[in-house]
């Protein structure tokens, strides 16, 4: 077996199982007794886990701020946060929810030190300053399986609307310390947020499995949580599993895989098109993905196959299609034509709605054509023409 070289950014120390989630007093207290809790605005705050925790962290002398997202967070609100906590201390940031919660915190533990603007340091919408810290230490607890965002080193923000933009903080810097897995949190998820965060995970599996930066490390754990997704989403989202904690946590480990495979080598044309949609339209990010996963797969099949024939991607499409349909096949062609047709029928099967349903026209296709080339573009498999993005955005008016 011939290994390339590869490299692999920094990661946080993961702690996955049913259950773990208890265990985050004691996670964060050596970093100090005060702690920042961000979570989204509803579901998280009005569970058990939150009163359970609240309690304890009273009970053990912690002194506790509470910041909630609501929605897809903006370099408004994070500003807004950081300049209100500026005068208090902050000795540890816990993010608790869903990858908008996850991120907002990343960036308010980020800047609470620097007291700088978020936009500071925004790719591609300000001056892009260096980042060199120092960040307040990072907890991160998803309560959904999708985004990947407790093993990321970026902080997406949004403003949304006709000059609206979806844009990453990102710095090694932000990684958080620890990564808190709890599949037992999942167990509120509605099924709209189960099928669109569970194609998210899958649309970032596949995307740096096939991306131009993939490696051995990467593709093995791909290779596993695609594996995951096959054995957890549709028993999950459709409540048919005989063991629901099992679906739960093969989807939560689904999902931080492809958090960490995307942080180590980048995404594809899905994402490259989901950051001007999020930005123009108000499409949840999941929805984007699963709607939009198998039209781009098969444009880049095509356009794999039309001028980059020896293009090692065509190889792991086969493989991923081997993988997510559970058994072989007798050429490549049929694994290809077989993949897709998975993924058409998982977002018709999840429900996922068109992109017409959120205002997107065809009127409206050139603008979000000519916003899609930023970084995830850059590490598809193959250059797509705009002709190409295009049609994959027609596919699924």
């Amino acid at each position: 077996m011939n290994l390339e070289a590869f490299s692999i950014a920094r990661l946080p120390r993961i702690e996955f199982g049913t259950g773990v989630f208890a265990r985050v007093p004691d996670i964060i207290a050596p970093y100090g007794s005060n702690v920042m809790l961000v979570t989204g605005s509803r579901s998280f705050p009005s569970t058990p886990q939150w009163d359970a925790l609240i309690t304890t962290l009273e009970q053990r002398d912690f002194t506790w701020y509470h910041v909630s997202v609501d929605g897809e967070p903006s370099p408004q609100l994070i500003d807004r946060v950081v300049a209100e906590y500026a005068d208090s201390v902050v000795d540890v940031v816990l993010g608790v929810g869903g990858g908008s919660a996850l991120d907002a915190a990343k960036a308010i533990a980020g800047l609470l030190r620097v007291q700088r603007s978020s936009m500071d340091y925004l790719e591609g919408v300000g001056p892009e300053l260096p980042y060199k810290g120092p960040a307040v230490p990072l907890v991160a607890v998803p309560t959904t399986a999708g985004t990947g965002s407790e093993a990321t080193k970026n902080a997406v923000l949004s403003v949304q609307g006709p000059d609206g933009f979806k844009k990453s903080f990102r710095d090694d810097r932000l990684v958080a310390e620890y990564a808190v897995v709890d599949p037992e949190l999942l167990a509120t998820c509605p099924a709209r947020v189960i099928a669109a965060n569970g194609m998210d995970a899958l649309t970032q599996l596949l995307e740096s499995f096939v991306s131009l930066r993939a490696n051995a490390f990467t593709d093995a754990l791909a290779a596993s949580g695609l594996q995951a997704v096959r054995d957890g989403l549709l028993p999950w989202y459709e409540g048919g599993a005989i063991d629901m904690p099992a679906a739960r946590a093969r989807m939560a480990y689904a999902a931080l895989l492809s958090g960490i495979t995307l942080a180590q080598c980048g995404l594809g044309s899905v994402h490259g098109l989901a950051s001007p949609l999020g930005a123009f339209y108000p499409i949840p990010h999941g929805v984007v993905c699963g709607t939009l996963v198998a039209t781009c797969t098969a444009v880049n099949i095509d356009a794999l196959q039309a001028r980059a024939p020896d293009s090692a991607a065509l190889d792991k499409y086969a493989q991923a299609a081997a993988i997510l349909c559970g058994r072989s096949f007798s050429s490549r062609e049929a694994a290809w034509q077989a993949v897709v047709n998975l993924l058409a029928e998982w977002t018709e099967r999840l429900d996922l709605p068109r992109l017409g349903d959120y205002g997107l026209d065809p009127g409206g296709l050139d603008k979000v054509v000519a916003h899609s080339r930023g970084s995830s573009m850059r590490t598809n498999p193959v250059v797509l023409t705009d002709a190409e993005v295009r049609a994959c955005l027609e596919e699924r008016l």
